[in-house]
């Protein structure tokens, strides 16, 4: 039985398979296709947004005023919840990594113009964020407010709802024939929840896809626990079939560090660019591309789907120039 937790419908849903043709042909390789997850239409919050539909959709219905949650300085999450929150009728409060003064990123002025409060964390340990943000909601709950309190990236088994449904979605765009049925599938894995709610979601389908996560903030063991526990929680409170962990490949991509591309990972970013018009962020988006032409070039087996997570805002902020330069 798959049981469906309250939704606060938030994305424009489904979002579209397209070929990469011009990759393909740049390239040589298997065919490839694109999961336009960039694309889902609240803001610019990309695959957060399916997260948010299931997070502030519980919140609500269980009468909550303030979602409080956090991530770093440059996290895609803090934009989305904030947004997300508004929509609710929530007030957000957001503790975010960096010191007291430090200038914003553009999610985190997203965050504010969309009212949230932000609480610096006073240094740059992400691993110290949950622990924070569970504080602050206990101080709020003790002033009489009645907080919902998230981990960053909101990657819980409930948050994994929405790429479970996603899950689904690509499924029916299977069976109408908008793409063939993947032989692999490539996701950038974060704190966890997109690649957990796809693998429950999977299993609940009967599509077989072997999902290859790129890891960019955990060693590969760490990341590969994540998001099988997560998908395992996911499953479990929608009543459908356990996540199989033989569908699961992890490889380490974090390269010089979370949210710093390497060489590579920027060669990676133009091709796509340059090929299919995709903007990729630093973070996620980059290295999980670069792992992709990796493994195309190495001749896998397709046709390949790769999930654009999105990232657009930070990926603005990152674009370099084509190698050949400007003209005039």
């Amino acid at each position: 039985m798959d049981v469906s937790p309250p939704r606060l419908r938030l994305a424009v849903l489904p979002t579209p398979v397209v070929a990469a043709d011009r990759l393909r042909a740049e390239l040589g390789c298997a065919p490839v296709w694109v999961k336009r997850d960039d694309l889902t239409g609240f803001g610019v919050s990309g695959n957060k947004a399916r997260a948010c539909e299931h997070l502030l959709g519980d919140a609500v219905a269980r009468g909550c005023d303030l979602l409080v949650t956090g991530g770093g300085g440059d996290s895609n999450f803090v934009a989305a919840a904030a947004l997300a929150a508004r929509v609710a009728g929530l007030d957000c409060e957001l503790v975010v990594t960096g010191p007291a003064g430090a200038a914003p990123s553009r999610n985190v002025e997203l965050a504010l113009a969309a009212g949230a409060r932000i609480r610096p964390l006073g240094h740059a340990r992400r691993d110290l964020i949950d622990d924070a943000v569970e504080e602050l909601a206990a101080q709020r709950r003790a002033e009489g407010r009645h907080p919902v309190a998230l981990p960053r990236g909101g990657s819980t088994p409930l948050g994994a709802v929405g790429f479970a449904r996603a899950a689904r979605e690509l499924a029916d765009q299977v069976t109408a024939g908008e793409l063939p049925a993947p032989a692999l599938l490539v996701i950038a894995v974060g704190s966890g929840g997109s690649a957990a709610g796809l693998l429950a979601g999977l299993a609940a389908t009967g599509l077989r896809c072997p999902v290859l996560g790129v890891s960019v903030s955990r060693p590969a063991s760490e990341a590969r626990a994540t998001v099988l526990d997560l998908g395992h929680g996911c499953a479990v409170l929608r009543g459908t079939p356990a996540p199989d962990p033989a569908a699961l490949e992890i490889v380490d991509a974090r390269g010089p560090g979370f949210g710093i591309a390497a060489p590579g990972d920027r060669a990676a970013a133009g091709l796509a660019l340059r090929t299919e018009g995709l903007l990729l962020d630093d973070t996620y988006g980059a290295k999980a591309f670069a792992v992709l032409l990796g493994r195309l070039r190495a001749g896998v087996a397709g046709p390949v789907l790769y999930w654009h997570t999105g990232g657009v805002v930070s990926a603005l902020a990152h674009l370099q120039p084509a190698p050949e330069g400007v003209h005039t």
